[in-house]
């Protein structure tokens, strides 16, 4: 790839992103009042952008029109007025930049590749195998492209070495979705922090950690995401105390959703959807059916909450 593949470096990415869930109707489709919800509360609550088609959108059991409905529903709620960002999952090199190119065809400013997942069983490839395949997806696409670095959740990773091998041989290589300890994302933040702003995931654990070893901003789900947005506002302009004092009212929250993924998707989404005022209608292939007790906190936590921009 030669530097005229490069895109434009005026898009600045900073701040706590809502990644949207994937809400489902009583016939098992996309529902569309709930995904609409979703983007005008992130566009009320101040969200620097949006974010799609990742863990939290449960991106694996969307059928490849659902994901393109996603981000068309998307671009059409936020009406342009926040940038979109495309989380890209796919098998094959082919697979995931036919879905890059339709993502950018239809408005989105950014994408996060995820790497190929693997099968039950299997052991991970070499790196080397990860960077030649990143490499070959971001190939002439003309918008920042950045991975999720997540081997915690997605089995595979790269070291921060690979990481800025990538970003000296793509050069829209621009951003880096980490998923991991404050301790590890810091490491990673004094390798490539100077060519891209790192984020990180995790449903903010570690929030001010994360922003005192560099991290630009999180992507996380949309369940708490504006208290989120608040701490990293009072963080940014020097006041840490109110900082700290939000993170500590929100902290419970967080740790009682991000016990797993199955949890985040099975007790986050309701938490979510009680704030913007309706409830969750049916649920697609989960693995954790909600219990009384998990209900009564989960109801506990969406009131100390409060409603999220409705």
């Amino acid at each position: 790839m030669n530097s005229s593949t490069a895109p434009s470096p005026a898009l600045r990415i900073a701040g706590i992103y809502p990644i949207l869930y994937a809400f489902f109707d009583q016939d098992n489709r996309l529902q569309r009042a709930a995904m609409r919800r979703q983007v005008h509360a992130a566009i009320l609550a101040g969200a620097p952008g949006i974010a799609v088609l990742g863990l939290a959108t449960e991106v694996s059991k969307l059928s490849r029109a659902e994901r393109e409905q996603v981000i068309l529903w998307a671009m059409e709620d936020s009406a342009g007025a926040l940038p979109l960002t495309v989380t890209v999952n796919g098998a094959s090199v082919e697979a995931q930049r036919d879905l890059a190119h339709f993502a950018v065809a239809h408005g989105a400013q950014w994408l996060i590749l995820q790497p190929p997942p693997l099968r039950a069983g299997d052991a991970p490839l070499p790196e080397t195998f990860y960077f030649d395949f990143f490499a070959a997806v971001m190939e002439g696409l003309e918008v920042p492209v950045g991975i999720q670095n997540a081997p915690d959740y997605l089995g595979v990773g790269l070291s921060p070495e690979r990481l800025e091998a990538l970003a000296a041989q793509c050069p829209n290589f621009r951003l880096l979705k980490g998923e991991g300890p404050s301790i590890v994302l810091a490491d990673t933040i004094a390798r490539i922090g100077q060519r891209m702003p790192v984020l990180n995931g995790r449903g903010g654990m570690e929030l001010l950690d994360n922003l005192r070893a560099g991290c630009a901003g999180m992507i996380v789900a949309p369940d708490c995401f504006d208290w989120q947005q608040r701490i990293y506002q009072a963080f940014m302009r020097g006041d840490e105390k109110q900082a700290e004092a939000l993170y500590q009212q929100v902290l419970p929250t967080i740790v009682f959703v991000m016990q797993s993924l199955d949890t985040l998707i099975c007790y986050g989404k309701r938490i979510a959807a009680w704030r913007m005022g309706f409830d969750v209608v049916y649920e697609r292939e989960v693995k954790l059916r909600p219990s009384r007790f998990g209900l009564e906190a989960a109801r506990r936590f969406a009131d100390r909450l409060g409603p999220l921009s409705r």
